[in-house]
């Protein structure tokens, strides 16, 4: 047996917005909140199909930033749309170092942490 990816935790300045931004991106919603950090995840809950996010509370971050990032699937659009979706709700393009022939953007979400959003379309969950 394997292990399941359960959780991905995020360090944020600010839990409550980075976790409502991130809740809005990919249709999440809160599933708790404790010592100051913000559970988000889909309707099954932690343990469920996908992975709930976790953005706990911390003073400073590292300059270097994380060492993992979230890709993303549009789910009912294609991805040239979400682009513009995620542009709308306040992403930002980010250099990482890319080509620019990758068939994924590479984003910041309004923290500035990198993220991606490929190219294929999963079904929602």
């Amino acid at each position: 047996m394997a292990c399941r990816l359960s959780e991905i935790v995020v360090d944020a300045r600010d839990p409550e917005a980075l976790a409502a931004w991130w809740a809005e991106v990919l249709g999440y919603r809160v599933l708790s909140r404790e010592d100051g950090a913000v559970e988000i995840g889909p309707e099954a809950g932690f343990g469920g199909p996908a992975p709930t996010l976790v953005f706990g509370p911390v003073g400073e971050l590292a300059p270097t930033g994380g060492r993992l990032h979230v890709d993303v699937n549009a789910t009912d659009r294609d991805q040239e749309a979400e682009l513009q979706r995620l542009l709308a709700l306040g992403a930002v393009p980010a250099d990482v170092g890319q080509t620019g022939d990758e068939g994924w953007h590479v984003l910041a979400d309004p923290e500035g942490n990198p993220f991606c959003l490929l190219r294929s379309r999963l079904d929602p969950l």
